[in-house]
């Protein structure tokens, strides 16, 4: 048993991990004992508890697969070339054998590609053979520049390599699936006149639909009022002012938003979604399923930033299973 601080997150029912900040991490229970008032108990269900003592500081995550042999995969590392290195990558064959349809998976902002895993899983089911890249800047992948995030801008470069490198060792036909930013970087590849009638699909895991919201959005949440998130656009988007800031381009943050841009998606999208979201505004989700009701399919959960998985995992599972079955051809 660890127990916890009781916080909205601690005390939500589901699968969580705990994350050390030597390493150490512990996969919890779904179920929460109260431990008065101001704590809650979870019970450990494995992991490595190194590093886990009493008075520690810990990070609560939703990525509860640590690797692809934690989730009950095989993976072979590869590398993706892209223009500024090799990226690292996990090739995992579907559990019937390879196929020609393939799923190219893309993790967030702070987070690894293990966070996809939760998606992995599904698609493997199905008889996808996935893709789970990494790209500049990321931990993982090359580092370049002040090593900075360019919020998709130019880490779609990164993953528009994978989607070649997946076209040119045999899928005919790709989905992708983006959780957080990377479901921004999806979005951008699935317009991308390239891969038109290659992109078949999109599976978006609490997206970044609209930079300019998300940033106030994040500012609220830090307990800030929400107009000081526009102070900070100039530095993001004026080259002058985004070179101070060690960005090597302004990236033009307005042509993110696909709220505005909705009529230019062409292939079915769906979407999974917490209505307690902090970081990415439900709400963009609601209205891009309003827009373009001919392909956007939404599902909500009771669940924060990227935890829908977690919140309520054989639903997810599920709904991602039926959709997957019903857009891909497999073969």
């Amino acid at each position: 048993m660890v127990v916890l601080d009781r916080t909205p997150r601690t005390a939500a029912p589901g699968l969580y991990c705990l994350i050390a900040e030597n390493g150490g991490w512990v996969r919890l229970s779904h179920d929460v004992v109260d431990r008065g008032p101001q704590l809650v108990g979870r019970e450990v269900l494995g992991g490595l508890s190194q590093g886990l003592t009493a008075g520690g500081r810990v990070s609560w995550s939703g990525i509860v697969f640590p690797n692809p042999e934690e989730a009950g995969l095989e993976a072979t590392d590869i590398e993706v070339q892209t223009d500024v290195g090799s990226a690292p990558a996990w090739l995992i064959t579907a559990r019937g054998g390879p196929s020609t349809s393939w799923a190219v998976h893309v993790h967030g902002l702070g987070s690894s590609r293990a966070g996809t895993l939760r998606g992995v899983q599904v698609a493997s089911e199905v008889g996808l053979t996935s893709l789970v890249v990494t790209y500049r800047n990321d931990g993982d992948g090359p580092t370049v520049g002040s090593g900075r995030s360019e919020l998709g801008a130019s880490e779609v470069d990164d993953v528009r390599a994978a989607v070649r490198f997946a076209r040119e060792n045999g899928a005919r036909s790709v989905i992708l699936l983006g959780w957080s930013m990377g479901a921004s970087i999806a979005l951008q590849l699935a317009a991308d006149p390239e891969f038109r009638g290659v992109v078949t699909g999109l599976v978006l895991e609490s997206p970044v639909l609209d930079w300019v919201a998300t940033i106030k959005a994040n500012c609220e949440r830090s307990g800030l009022p929400a107009w000081t998130g526009i102070l900070a656009l100039p530095w993001l988007n004026v080259r002058q002012l985004a070179r101070l800031t060690g960005l090597a381009n302004p990236l033009g943050l307005r042509r993110f938003n696909w709220i505005a841009r909705a009529d230019e998606l062409s292939v079915p999208t769906l979407i999974f979604h917490g209505t307690l979201d902090a970081s990415s505004p439900f709400r963009l989700s609601t209205r891009l399923r309003e827009l373009r009701p001919d392909i956007v399919g939404l599902e909500a959960f009771e669940a924060d930033h990227t935890m829908s998985w977690n919140s309520d995992r054989e639903r997810w599972r599920a709904v991602l299973h039926s959709w997957l079955i019903s857009q891909a051809a497999f073969g």
